[in-house]
């Protein structure tokens, strides 16, 4: 886990690649050029379910396996993304002459040492004696601190994570930030919340966890008693906590401390040994993302015994670790968070564990090989010429709006304007001179990786903000957003097939890569993003009656997405997904207008497989979130996750355009899905 905060304003899209702009003839393609008339379930009336109607030949025809818990669009590109990963990896793993301390031996020995089953299973607990042995050797307050120092250290965070990031309202220094951490389950509201579901998971969990302090060599009835102790401090810091909505307020979680100020809030933290015993003893201010709950833990450092810590902190320890240790405990780990929690039948293969926690570990070193091997030069220059033609389609949005006055539209064009894009790969390569790894213990490569990527970050902390750095590897299928930055980021792993289709229509394409990059740049004015202004800083830059128009006009997507039920009472949190949504409402409206001057959509009569230019525009939306998802994975996903299920995603965005409807013309009112004009969002 790097960079909660970032994390939680970050766009995290599960796809795509790039767009073809002068595809010739596209009235001749064949129907299984970037979209695939199999795939649809025509005999679903669109208005009451586009996304089955789009998808549910696909559905069908693609169950879910076992190693999953859903399939979709990004799963199939995933899946040969590891498979070209793997190519990479397994050459390295068998060069037996690499000298010690070059990229090749660091590989090969981080991954070598994690498929040797036969030894981590000879090692059991082992490789972390030393780390119990400190835990056993506390005897006050003050050796607590200093243990809980140490962990941090590795990646084994206690109370809270810590890490750099550029401040929010000086966006070019990097401050030093605390998160809230500490917790066993997912998300505080398990902890909380009063719903059978929720009382199941709190019932499963204990039963977990005493299983597994049996098997840390306590009796049963010792594990059951630490079950409980754990489960308790859990549960106090889970009420303290920051809920998700709460965590996506940038300025309730911007509360700035110098560390005199840190230890007036918390007198029994001791702040300035913690800063020493970390390494970085020049930390002089803070920002808390939750001072509540670092009040909360300060208050509990006094309260909770010695005893019961040093049960919390070996738990603390092994959820850190299980799985990368023998399979007793990442069985055990794996049949609660991934089969239990998730619905995951079977576990992934190791291979496929170790390969991804290794593209982890080195992932720029593994991202440069990946670059020269698979990555085409010449899909940069196009993805640079496609994001600016989608800016171009933006800003004409933005000149048009009828209800922002001239003002905000000035601020927010000069935004747009200076909007970074960074496409495939950094410039400038990572140096992993410093992270040492051997064939000795699986857990401890991972452990060294955790303590080189702290350092990496709090290296950081006082100095300038370098904006050649990626929050992302080359071989990451993702991209981002970033607020305080304000750039767009597409790594390389998301510019290939199956989703961009050189012989595919403009349509296709539009409707695809199109509106995740007009999604991306949205998100600079979503309901998080508009809070930063140009250069990354959080500053109004809004007229207030700007502000209120735009707030009133995000009420019909929370009203929408709060009535999309899943089952029984759960459903999409319209207020959690909002940035979400309004990003794929936005995404959409931009890509639709950018293809509305191309070629192919101005002449409407020339169909393909029946449907028209604009017709296959939408479809090519909604096939690009083709998904199957386990009712598991489903339920936490609408606790967990800001963005809402691929389900959604299409059953909502498409039908606030008009322009949808004019597409498709049978979709009427009466359709279960179909909104009233008067109640269709206006935003960009």
């Amino acid at each position: 886990m790097t960079m909660k905060k970032i994390s939680n304003l970050f766009l995290i899209v599960f796809i795509m690649t790039m767009l073809h702009f002068s595809c010739k003839n596209s009235q001749q393609q064949s129907a299984k050029t970037g979209l695939n008339p199999s795939n649809m379930d025509t005999t679903i009336r669109p208005g009451n379910n586009f996304f089955e109607y789009a998808n549910g030949g696909w559905m069908k025809s693609h169950p879910i396996p076992a190693e999953k818990t859903s399939y979709s669009s990004f799963d199939e590109l995933d899946d040969a993304n590891r498979l070209a990963l793997k190519t990479i990896i397994d050459e390295v793993s068998k060069n037996t002459v690499a000298k010690n301390g070059t990229i090749e031996q660091k590989i090969r020995d981080f991954y070598n040492s994690g498929m040797d089953s036969v030894k981590l299973e000879k090692e059991g607990l082992t490789p972390l004696k030393s780390e119990f042995d400190m835990i056993d050797k506390i005897t006050n307050k003050d050796e607590l601190q200093n243990l809980i120092a140490h962990f941090q250290q590795y990646g084994i965070n206690t109370f809270f994570y810590i890490f750099a990031e550029p401040d929010a309202k000086n966006s070019s220094v990097m401050l030093t930030e605390i998160y809230q951490s500490g917790l066993g389950l997912p998300d505080r509201d398990y902890y909380t919340n009063q719903d059978d579901r929720s009382k199941e998971i709190r019932k499963e969990y204990q039963i977990f966890l005493s299983k597994l302090f049996e098997l840390m060599g306590d009796s049963k009835d010792k594990a059951v008693k630490n079950a409980d102790v754990v489960f308790k401090i859990e549960m106090q810091l889970a009420k303290a906590s920051n809920t998700h909505l709460q965590n996506r307020d940038p300025q309730k979680t911007y509360n700035k401390f110098t560390i005199e100020a840190l230890g007036k809030l918390t007198p029994n933290f001791n702040w300035t040994n913690f800063i020493k015993n970390i390494g970085y003893s020049n930390i002089a201010e803070f920002n808390i993302n939750q001072p509540e709950y670092i009040k909360e833990v300060d208050k509990m450092i006094k309260s909770v015994s010695i005893e019961d810590w040093k049960t919390f902190l070996r738990r603390r320890l092994i959820n850190a670790t299980s799985s990368y240790l023998s399979s007793s405990f990442d069985k055990l780990d794996f049949e609660f968070y991934n089969k239990f929690l998730s619905g995951q039948q079977e576990q992934r293969p190791r291979w496929k564990r170790v390969l991804d926690n290794t593209s982890d570990a080195l992932g720029e070193a593994i991202g440069q090989m990946y670059v020269k091997k698979y990555f085409p030069p010449e899909a940069k220059q196009r993805m640079l010429e496609l994001v600016g033609n989608l800016k171009k389609s933006l800003k004409l949005s933005l000149e048009n709006l009828t209800w922002m006055s001239t003002e905000t539209k000035k601020e927010a064009i000069s935004k747009l304007d200076k909007i970074v894009t960074k496409i495939g790969y950094p410039d400038n390569w990572r140096d992993y001179s410093g992270l040492q790894t051997d064939t000795v213990s699986y857990v401890l490569n991972v452990l060294q990786s955790n303590r080189f990527e702290f350092q990496y970050s709090l290296n950081k902390i006082g100095k300038p903000v370098d904006h050649s750095v990626w929050g992302m590897t080359p071989q990451t299928i993702n991209a981002y957003y970033n607020p305080n930055l304000n750039e767009i980021v597409f790594p390389a792993a998301i510019l290939q097939p199956p989703f961009f289709d050189i012989n595919a229509d403009d349509a296709v394409n539009y409707g695809a890569i199109g509106m995740v990059i007009g999604h991306e740049m949205t998100h600079g004015f979503d309901d998080q993003g508009r809070q930063f202004d140009k250069e990354g800083n959080l500053r109004d830059w809004w007229q207030p009656a700007d502000s209120k128009k735009f707030e009133e006009q995000t009420k019909f997507l929370v009203n929408q997405y709060n009535s999309f039920f899943v089952k029984d009472t759960f459903h999409v949190n319209g207020a959690l997904t909002l940035g979400e949504n309004i990003a794929d409402f936005g995404g959409l409206t931009v890509a639709f207008n950018a293809f509305a001057m191309t070629e192919q959509a101005k002449d409407q009569s020339k169909a393909i497989d029946g449907f028209t230019p604009n017709q296959r525009f939408f479809l090519g939306y909604a096939q690009v979130w083709r998904t199957n998802m386990r009712e598991k994975a489903l339920l936490r996903r609408v606790q967990e996750d800001e963005h809402s299920p691929a389900r959604y995603r299409v059953n909502g965005a498409l039908f606030n355009l008009p322009e949808f409807y004019k597409a498709f013309p049978q979709i009427a009112v009466g359709d279960s899905l179909f909104v009233k004009p008067e109640n269709r969002p206006l935003i960009w």
